[in-house]
């Protein structure tokens, strides 16, 4: 990540992360908490790695980590992946008909296992099917493989049908909210002549 563009993330993100000194201990900067985040983002490295790497608690970096990724997704989520109008699932139709001859084709959902240490006492509900511990990313897609809709965390013995009707993403479908654009007709089809 260049200065330039983690200067530009820690502006967003600075009055979230900001927190006041107290007569015990000074608070943990705004760049240090952007900084240990991205670093477990980009590394994978355990908070227990990290703990020697920035001489901060294990259980310190854990709440870091956590806050700033909220702090991360509240801020940037409308930026990055805004709600789609009407005129945005058009076009990813149009991108799915150009690409794929795929007409009327909105998206792509799936859901991906994502490996992760069973849960204290979570049992087998993150348990699936592949036989390890997992978390699921539901994510539909356009025709550039880009996320336009994400739902993430879902137990790893759930199915994707069971997901996708659980999700917000699934309960705006069903409840008319995710405006889309009115059926068209596909082309070639013949109109019935009754």
């Amino acid at each position: 990540m260049s200065m330039k563009a983690f200067d530009h993330l820690l502006f967003s993100l600075h009055p979230d992360l900001s927190f006041q000194d107290t007569s015990m201990r000074r608070c943990i900067s705004p760049e240090q908490r952007l900084i240990v985040t991205l670093r477990f983002l980009a590394t994978g490295n355990l908070f227990a790695s990290l703990h020697f790497e920035f001489l901060l608690g294990i259980s310190t970096i854990s709440g870091i980590v956590c806050h700033t990724c909220k702090v991360i997704w509240q801020r940037l989520r409308e930026a990055v992946m805004p709600t789609p109008k009407a005129e945005d699932w058009l076009r990813i139709a149009e991108g799915f008909y150009q690409s794929a001859q795929f007409p009327n084709c909105i998206g792509a959902l799936d859901g991906k296992h994502i490996r992760v240490k069973k849960p204290p006492h979570s049992g087998s509900r993150d348990f699936n099917y592949k036989q390890y511990f997992s978390v699921v990313l539901m994510a539909l897609a356009d025709s550039n493989y880009k996320f336009v809709i994400v739902d993430i965390g879902a137990y790893g013995s759930t199915s994707d049908s069971r997901i996708f009707s659980a999700s917000r993403m699934g309960e705006r479908l069903q409840t008319n909210q995710l405006a889309l654009p009115e059926p068209s007709r596909l082309a070639g089809s013949i109109c019935d002549r009754s």
